[in-house]
C-alpha cells in the first residue's frame, strides 16, 4: 500500500451535513477531503493495528467541516483578543496591491524599517504608495520581513516558484527508512493513539492543527514553544488536548532538553524553514542518530524547490501570491483583494500533515519503509484550485449553538465551547483530554509512561 500522497476522491467516505463557504474556490469540498483524508487513515491505522477486524466507516460532517475550517473556540463571558497588527492589511502600491504581515514584532520591525514611516495605517498607506509591489516585496523580505504582492493565477504559474511548486507532489516522501514502532498496550479502537509522544515545533497555524488533529485521538502532545511566547487570538483554538511547554533553544542547555525530548518522542512535527533545525545541532541525521524510529512530518509555507523554497510565509501571504486573493476579487465584483473566507491552506495543509503521521504509522506497522513527509501551503493552493466546486445549499459563515459540544471548556483564558468533532470513525472517540492553555503552562517533559 502506498503513502498516502493525494485528497481521496468524494465516495471514499461518508457525508452528511449541508452548506457551504462561499468562495471562488471549492472551500467546502477541500474542508470535506480534508477531514475525509483523516478519518480514511486513522480507519486504516486501526485496522492494520489489528485493533478492528477491518478499516471502520469514516463520515465527515460538511457543515462540522467548514466550521473547523475557521475558529473552533467561543468565549462564554469574555472577549478574544485581536488575531492582527494593527497595522497588517491590503495596500494599494503603485502598480497594484501588496499584503503586509506583522504579527510578530520582528516581522513588522522590518516592514517599518524598508518604509520609513511611522507604525500607523495612514502612515504606511502613505509609504506604500511609493513602492512597486515587487520591489516592496523584495525588500521587506531582504529585511528580515514578510510580505507579498498581489499576483494573478497567470501570473503565478508563469513565477519561477510557482512552476516549481506545480512539479511537486502534495505529500513529498523523502529519506525512506525502516521504523520499528514502540509497543503501546493502551491503543484501542476507540483510542487509537493513546501513548503516541508527539513532539509539537511548529507556530501557527497549519502545524498546530495537524497536532490538535493527534491529540484528538488520544496522542500525547508536547508543543514547545520559546520563552515569553503567545499567539493571542490563536492559542485559544489550536492549543486544545496538548501540553505547552517552553525552552530556549538559544542555549545549549535548552538544545540539550530538546534533544532528549526528541530521543523519547514517536513523532516530530515541525515547521521550521529548511537548515532551521540544523542550526540548533539537529540536522537530519543527527535526528536520525537521536531518534531513529520517530515519524517526522513538516511543513514550508512556498515548497520545497525553487527560489522562494527558504522564504517565510503565511496562508494569507500564500493566497496573494498564488493567485487566489486576485480570483476571489473577480469573483466578488470587488476592488480590492479578496481572500478565500477562511485560512483554508492552513487547516487542510494541517489535516493532511495529520494523515500523513496516520499513513506513515500505518506503514511501519507493516513493516514498509517510511519517509519523512514535506507539505507546503502553496502546493495546497494548487490542490484547492484544482478541485471542481459542486456543493450547494446555504451558505456557511458563522456556527450555530448546535455546533458545539454540549459542555463547556475551560481554558487557560476563560470558559468557552468547542465545536463538535466534524469526523466520526465507527467505534473510534475523536476528544480531547486537556483544554486549550497558555503557553508555558506545562513543564517540557512527556508523561511518566509504561516503558
Amino acid at each position: 500500500m502506498s503513502m498516502f500522497d493525494a485528497l481521496p476522491p468524494p465516495d471514499a467516505y461518508h457525508v452528511v451535513g449541508e452548506g457551504q463557504r462561499p468562495s471562488v474556490y471549492a472551500v467546502s469540498e477541500l474542508a470535506n477531503a480534508c477531514l475525509g483524508a483523516v478519518g480514511l487513515e486513522m480507519a486504516r491505522l486501526i485496522e492494520v493495528l489489528g485493533l478492528a477486524p477491518s478499516a471502520p466507516d469514516v463520515t465527515v460532517d460538511q457543515r462540522l467541516a467548514s466550521l473547523w475550517f475557521g475558529y473552533s473556540f467561543r468565549p462564554v463571558g469574555w472577549e478574544m483578543p485581536s488575531l492582527w497588527d494593527p497595522i497588517a492589511g491590503d495596500y494599494p502600491c503603485a502598480d497594484g496591491w501588496i499584503r503586509l504581515h506583522t504579527n510578530l514584532p520582528h516581522h513588522r520591525a522590518a516592514a517599518l524599517s524598508v518604509l520609513g514611516c511611522n507604525a500607523d495605517r495612514e502612515g504606511v498607506a502613505k509609504a506604500v504608495l511609493t513602492w512597486q509591489g515587487d520591489a516592496l516585496e523584495a525588500a521587506v523580505v531582504g529585511a528580515g520581513g514578510v510580505a507579498a504582492a498581489m499576483r494573478s493565477r497567470e501570473e503565478w504559474l508563469a513565477h519561477p516558484q510557482g512552476a516549481a511548486v506545480c512539479q511537486e507532489p502534495l505529500v513529498d516522501w523523502i529519506k525512506p527508512r525502516r521504523v520499528v514502532l514502540r509497543a503501546r498496550p493502551e491503543a484501542s479502537a476507540a483510542r487509537p493513539l493513546m501513548g503516541v509522544r508527539v513532539l509539537d515545533l511548529t507556530r501557527v497555524l497549519a502545524g498546530p492543527v495537524s497536532t490538535r488533529t493527534l491529540a484528538g485521538f488520544g496522542a500525547e502532545v508536547l508543543r514547545i514553544d520559546p520563552p515569553d511566547w503567545d499567539e493571542p487570538g490563536v492559542l485559544q483554538d489550536i492549543s486544545l488536548g496538548k501540553r505547552m511547554a517552553r525552552l530556549n533553544l538559544r542555549t545549549e542547555a535548552g538544545r540539550a532538553h530538546l534533544r532528549a525530548l526528541l530521543a523519547e518522542a514517536d513523532v516530530l512535527v515541525h515547521g521550521f524553514r529548511p537548515g532551521a533545525l540544523d542550526n540548533l545541532g539537529l540536522d537530519l541525521a543527527t535526528r536520525d542518530a537521536i531518534a531513529p524510529n520517530r515519524i517526522e512530518v513538516t511543513l514550508n509555507a512556498y515548497g520545497w524547490t525553487g527560489p522562494w523554497a527558504n522564504r517565510r510565509g503565511f496562508d494569507s501571504l500564500v493566497q496573494m501570491s498564488a493567485g487566489i486573493a486576485d480570483a476571489g476579487r473577480d469573483w466578488a465584483g470587488a476592488q480590492k483583494p479578496t481572500p478565500l473566507p477562511v485560512q483554508a491552506l492552513d487547516h487542510a495543509t494541517g489535516y493532511l500533515m495529520a494523515a500523513a503521521v496516520l499513513s506513515a504509522l500505518s506503514a511501519a506497522a507493516r513493516q514498509e519503509p517510511v519517509g519523512v513527509a514535506r507539505l507546503s501551503l502553496a502546493r495546497t493552493a494548487e490542490a484547492l484550485v484544482a478541485i471542481p466546486k459542486r456543493l450547494s445549499g446555504p451558505e456557511i459563515s458563522t456556527a450555530e449553538p448546535c455546533d458545539f459540544a454540549t459542555s463547556e471548556e475551560a481554558s487557560g483564558w476563560g470558559a468557552g465551547l468547542r465545536l463538535s468533532p466534524a469526523v466520526k470513525i465507527n467505534g473510534c472517540e475523536m476528544g480531547w483530554d486537556m483544554p486549550a492553555q497558555l503557553s508555558g503552562t506545562h513543564p517540557p517533559q512527556w508523561n511518566e509512561r509504561q516503558t
